[in-house]
């Protein structure tokens, strides 16, 4: 029997759930049964990024109206958490990657200890592609998450990753725009933060509002929750705390609308927006970028 699926408004709702609490089995399962997550064994926080429920367009009054269209084609692009062998990513997993869902490549959006702890498993007909971050492996400071809901430590540690991690950030576009027809997954540890920036930057490229994109980064909530007390314990230990009631430490590991709204906002001063970032940080044309944009939306 097929389990029931949830409405946007629902799942929008179930993202708001304290981190610190668990997500009843029930709603959860619903949950991950529900466009765009999606189940392989062995990994977690696996979505299509053409799947995500976008806002229902508002009715026009205006009939000569031409509604341009949005959101990332379907099949194309997906997004997930790392890969577990001793977790059940077994012979049955990569072949649902690479024949079901026809997935060419896997961008791994992780540091150099973590790839070398754990490298990416090779995957018949599927190419990995890792490339070590510019930047030296930041700490979590928890000074910086102490103000407000945190937002100042987000904007930091966000755009730490497209500054540190943008070459690989460059050949995951890039590859898209050489290889319009082969899909992509891309990933880090816990599909959440560094996945979730990449996510809104291709989902903001392909024309998709703040609202829906800010969505996708809340869908990690849902998504890590099948491993929420592993990553929490990662977490403390990452942030040299002994109790998540820390000062600072909720704010850390919350996700909340403010601190993603802050850090779009921080792009738009510092790159000019989305479009910017990508010209300005991995080199990209205007028609390289126009031309990216096509290819996110399938036309």
């Amino acid at each position: 029997m097929a389990l029931p699926t949830l409405s946007r408004v629902d799942l929008i709702a179930l993202s708001e759930t304290d981190v610190t609490q668990p997500i009843p089995k029930e709603s959860i399962f619903a949950a991950l049964a529900t466009p765009p997550f999606l189940y392989i064994p062995g990994t977690f926080n696996t979505r299509d990024l053409g799947l995500l429920p976008l806002t229902p367009p508002s009715p026009s009054g205006n009939t000569n109206s031409q509604t341009r269209k949005v959101g990332i084609r379907p099949g194309l692009i997906y997004r997930s958490g790392g890969f577990f062998p001793n977790g059940g990513f077994n012979d049955a997993a990569k072949t649902q990657l690479a024949t079901q869902l026809g997935i060419k490549k896997i961008f791994d959006i992780r540091s150099v200890r973590e790839h070398a702890h754990a490298p990416d498993p090779e995957i018949p007909g599927v190419k990995n592609v890792w490339i070590a971050a510019t930047e030296k492996e930041a700490t979590v400071n928890l000074a910086d998450f102490l103000e407000g809901k945190g937002e100042r430590g987000y904007v930091k540690m966000y755009m730490d990753v497209l500054s540190g991690y943008r070459d690989v950030i460059g050949a995951l576009l890039r590859s898209l725009l050489e290889t319009p027809d082969e899909a992509v997954l891309f990933h880090c540890t816990a599909g959440r933060d560094r996945t979730g920036v990449v996510a809104g930057l291709l989902l903001s490229l392909a024309g998709v509002s703040e609202e829906d994109v800010q969505m996708d980064w809340m869908l990690s909530r849902i998504g890590t929750e099948m491993a929420r007390e592993q990553l929490l314990g990662f977490a403390m230990k990452g942030a040299g705390v002994a109790s998540v009631e820390s000062e600072g430490f909720g704010n850390l590991v919350s996700l909340r609308r403010e601190c993603w709204a802050a850090f779009v906002k921080e792009v738009k001063r510092v790159y000019g927006g989305w479009e910017g970032y990508v010209r300005r940080e991995l080199g990209l044309g205007v028609g390289e970028v126009e031309a990216l944009g096509r290819v996110l939306r399938g036309e």
